[in-house]
């Protein structure tokens, strides 16, 4: 690869890593990762994440979690957002009970859950019918100090929604309503069907006006 004396550095491999997955060549992007290394140039962690999104977004969930292996092997100490990506994929996989335990061997770790986290969890439990845990990591993330936001009520919403537990979902809905939170798209369509079945406070019919122009105004 190097070319008129310049030798690509950890960056540039990275980046043409990157560009590789997002174009759906991943042996390829594996093939270079291994390259870089036999060069001397050591992936750093940003190059983890992106061999590890890149394996997630194709469902190499087992190839995945030994790369993270390797990292912590390696003591290249992951951080939350290879965490996510790895916790975020085995949720989309439907393999939730992996996921959990992904994410309480966080704290032991050292590496504390963002609101990000919480997000991709509650959006995994509501998933999988597991409405209690959903509402159970809505209070932990406040309890530690990791406030909810539109997303995470967004979320948590529409999974109450899709499990037909409209009671539920209309006090979120007011919930987030008082605390100042906009419905996205998703939400709002699915609160007008409820609006029309008279499930949901026509009071919330203002708010959901507001959210609306909030969302064109963005």
């Amino acid at each position: 690869m190097p070319l008129m004396g310049l030798v690509p550095n950890t960056v540039t491999y990275s980046t043409l890593i990157d560009g590789l997955n997002k174009m759906g060549r991943l042996q390829e992007a594996e093939k270079l990762f291994s390259e870089m290394q036999d060069c001397g140039q050591f992936p750093d962690v940003q190059t983890y994440r992106i061999i590890l999104d890149g394996l997630c977004n194709n469902q190499q969930l087992s190839n995945a979690i030994e790369l993270l292996r390797e990292m912590e092997g390696n003591k290249l100490k992951p951080d939350i957002v290879a965490y996510n990506i790895i916790i975020e994929g085995l949720c989309k996989a439907g393999e939730v009970q992996s996921a959990k335990d992904l994410f309480l061997g966080l704290s032991p770790k050292g590496v504390q859950p963002t609101v990000r986290t919480y997000n991709i969890m509650i959006s995994g439990v509501c998933k999988a019918g597991l409405l209690v845990e959903a509402e159970e990591l809505l209070t932990e993330m406040e309890q530690k100090g990791c406030s909810p936001d539109d997303c995470t009520y967004n979320t948590i919403i529409r999974g109450f929604i899709n499990n037909n537990e409209t009671s539920r979902a209309t006090s979120l809905i007011e919930e987030m309503h008082e605390r100042g939170f906009s419905g996205d798209a998703s939400t709002m369509e699915l609160i007008v069907d409820l609006l029309s079945k008279d499930k949901v406070d026509p009071v919330l019919l203002a708010w959901l006006k507001d959210s609306a122009r909030s969302e064109m105004t963005i």
